[in-house]
């Protein structure tokens, strides 16, 4: 393969191509990559044979910044969000390639300034929005005509300034002839001649401003021009996939009556519920956008015609009209929830803090850190603060309440399976603070406690223990005023892997509602960090969750789908279903967990063909229309100096009145980290665990010593660490069958009273 020394340009296809020498990470440095210019794009390819099949990368110079490092490197930047660090062999070859993306530039610039901001949908390169020929043919229509326009533009802009020149050029020219006091009739004609030019030049000018006007407003119009014609075609095609829908609908109905025996209620119930070949070749249409997929989803979702099921919806899916009234009061309930009772409405709430100091631009070498600590347990790693948030896992066990008013919507509902719609929301909404949020949090030292009393605000008292060291585990209990009770005990494990690190949170969540006595469980998917070495930090959720209600035997399949660079489907996507005892499908969950959950109440479904993915076959729910059920709040502002913190983690450090002693809010280390001293937290942070490595050596101590008495005694050895926690007994769960931490009451009477002589001296 011939491999040109300098870019080989292409004026005829506005093409420039060439090796340059890109940057890739610390470890592999500059690596040569083949660069193609072309219709404002810059691309990039590992060899000239990759340009067929696989483009490593893209960079519109629209909205580029392109600026010079040194005689040989350039950058280009696209907002931040991609950053091409490059260098030419020698300078003449990087100013050619400098020269061309600048022309490049600016011709992109201009022709983006003429379309609208959504243009992007118009580009070839895009695929077009409806189905078949037609859009396509539209959209090359549309293409055309936006190309003759721009030719048009240009012509009328070199005609301006053609105008300009000549016409100032004929002024200087009559000028100098004027100059010359010529007589007679020569002198008249001169006169004459000049007031025609100076009328021709205001006439031009008169014209070149209403060119002006009329070329700025052909670019509004053509902006709304365009918006309208994209929402013709997108109502275009909802209305044609409606069209196929109700079609199929109409076949199958068909074919049910045609079937039908004497016994027509159970024949149509029979046929609505199972499988058919209108089904199957349904599946077959899809097969081919959800076998691209790296990972295939296990149902589709389809839309349902109200109509059609308005008057047997209790016949097919088991409800009622009352569900169908609770259905449409969902997205009423957070106005009747914010509401406060007169009593509450006169006492004060507290005003609570709404920022923290900025966080330090302290500098670390991670890996010198790091490397001696592959294969380890992340709470065995000594890590300085400097990697650290300032929150305890307490604090951040107790964030799972941002999003509270889910259970309080759960209490209210009347159906179990739509309760169950909202539980399962709260189980994802938990992660959606942790989309930014790289830091690690605190270790807590055992016996360590937070509290989190928003009673008044809320309706919750919240209170954390940290009740066992190794493994570390911390106990969680909630109790709301709004019916409901929530409970926990978490067990981090760890790794660190090199490249990522992964998290895995072990136990079980239980949610207790008094209203039926409704028994919710579930755990919590793994959480890994990329990038801990080289890279933008970044964190993904993966792994699937079971919410059971252990009272009705209903249950909720929640898919937590890994990041893939070659996946289609959107990224950090939920999915789940929720079913009864009998296993029938109610609802379908769908969503992200950084975002927004929806569901969607199920009408009917069927089995497809073994068309899916390894034969498997995939079922086909039709559905009703989505509503939302969560939606994350939105990130605050000047949050990336505040550790990405949301309204409700900025509060959580904040100190109050009457707290225990044990209490995270009281750690020095964690308190100087907030404050922005990171060495003195650092040493503080050392002192803290040194002073818990001496107390269960005491511990362990006493132990020995009962367990030698207790061994000449009866012969019986006794346990190797005698701690217990102050506010948590440990029982076997009766529900799951788990030795836990139940908390065992008393904390809140204590505060109360305010004496806190039992508890531990940890700090």
């Amino acid at each position: 393969m011939s491999e040109p020394k300098t870019p080989t340009p292409t004026p005829a296809g506005d093409t420039y191509k060439g090796w340059v020498f890109k940057w890739t990470n610390y470890i592999k440095g500059y690596q040569r990559r083949w660069f193609v210019l072309s219709n404002g794009l810059l691309s990039y390819y590992r060899t000239q044979a990759e340009m067929g099949h696989t483009c490593r990368g893209t960079i519109n110079l629209a909205t580029a910044t392109i600026t010079v490092d040194d005689a040989c490197n350039f950058v280009i930047s696209n907002g931040g969000a991609q950053t091409y660090h490059l260098k030419a062999s020698c300078e003449v070859e990087r100013q050619r390639w400098i020269t061309a993306l600048e022309l490049a530039k600016a011709k992109a610039a201009r022709m983006q300034a003429e379309s609208d901001d959504s243009g992007d949908d118009f580009s070839p390169s895009s695929p077009p929005a409806a189905p078949g020929q037609g859009g396509a043919s539209q959209n090359s229509e549309v293409q055309s005509a936006l190309r003759t326009l721009g030719s048009k533009v240009e012509d009328l802009s070199t005609c301006n300034d053609l105008i300009s020149k000549h016409g100032s050029a004929l002024q200087r020219s009559l000028s100098e002839l004027d100059s010359l006091r010529l007589t007679g009739e020569a002198g008249d004609k001169i006169r004459q001649v000049t007031e025609r030019a100076t009328l021709f030049r205001i006439t031009s000018n008169a014209m070149i401003n209403a060119c002006r006007d009329f070329l700025a407003l052909a670019q509004a119009h053509s902006k709304r021009w365009q918006k309208a014609l994209q929402a013709e075609r997108d109502q275009r095609v909802r209305l044609e996939e409606t069209l196929e829908q109700l079609a199929k609908q109409h076949n199958h109905l068909e074919r049910a009556f045609r079937g039908a025996s004497q016994s027509n209620t159970a024949t149509d119930s029979k046929s609505a519920s199972g499988p058919g070949k209108g089904e199957a070749s349904d599946e077959d249409d899809d097969n081919e956008f959800f076998d691209a997929m790296e990972e295939a989803p296990e149902f589709i979702t389809v839309p349902a015609d109200p109509q059609l099921h308005k008057r047997s919806s209790s016949n097919v899916s088991g409800f009622n009209s009352e569900m169908c009234a609770d259905d449409q009061s969902l997205n009423e309930e957070p106005l009747a929830m914010n509401q406060e009772s007169p009593s509450q409405e006169l006492v004060p709430l507290k005003k609570r803090r709404t920022r923290i100091p900025d966080k330090p631009n302290y500098s670390l070498n991670l890996w010198s850190i790091m490397k001696n600590c592959i294969g380890k347990e992340l709470s065995k790693i000594p890590m300085p603060v400097n990697f650290n948030e300032p929150i305890s896992m307490l604090q951040r066990l107790s964030e799972d309440l941002e999003y509270h008013e889910l259970l309080d919507k759960a209490a209210k509902c009347q159906s179990t399976l739509e309760q169950m719609c909202y539980v399962a929301a709260f189980s994802v909404s938990s992660y959606s603070t942790t989309v930014h949020r790289t830091g690690k949090p605190f270790n807590p030292l055992l016996g360590e406690t937070f509290e989190l009393d928003r009673r008044r605000e809320s309706g919750y008292r919240s209170l954390c223990e940290q009740v066992s060291h190794h493994p570390p585990a911390a106990a969680h209990h909630v109790i709301s005023d709004r019916g409901w009770t929530l409970r926990q005990e978490i067990t981090v494990a760890s790794k660190f892997r090199g490249k990522y690190l992964s998290i895995m949170p072990l136990g079980t969540i239980h949610a207790i509602f008094e209203k039926g006595n409704n028994h919710y469980t579930w755990k919590k998917v793994t959480t890994t960090v990329h990038n801990i070495i080289v890279g933008k930090l970044w964190i993904d959720q993966s792994g699937e969750i079971d919410v059971v209600n252990h009272t009705t035997g209903d249950r909720c399949h929640l898919k937590f789908a890994p990041y893939s660079y070659f996946s289609r489907d959107v990224a950090r996507k939920v999915t789940g279903v929720v079913m009864d005892k009998d296993g029938k499908a109610h609802y379908v969950l769908s969503g992200t967990w950084d975002e927004k959950m929806e569901f969607s109440r199920v009408m009917q479904s069927s089995r497809g063909g073994e068309n899916g993915t390894e034969g498997k076959q995939k079922t086909v729910y039709q559905t009703l229309k989505a509503r939302e059920v969560w939606r994350k709040n939105p990130i605050l502002d000047g949050a990336e100096s505040m550790y990405f913190f949301t309204a409700l983690a900025l509060t959580l450090n904040e100190p109050e009145e009457g707290m225990a002693p044990t209490d995270s809010r009281r750690r020095p280390d964690q308190r100087l980290m907030e404050d922005g001293r990171w060495e003195e937290a650092n040493a503080e942070k050392q002192r803290l665990e040194e002073k818990q490595r001496i107390a269960r050596r005491e511990r362990e101590r006493e132990a020995a010593s009962q367990r030698t008495s207790s061994q000449s005694e009866e012969g019986e050895s006794a346990p190797h660490d005698s701690y217990r926690a102050l506010w948590f007994d440990r029982c076997e769960d009766k529900i799951t069958g788990e030795q836990v931490h139940i908390y065992k009451g008393g904390y809140w009477e204590t505060k109360d009273r305010g004496t806190w002589e039992g508890c531990p001296d940890i700090f």
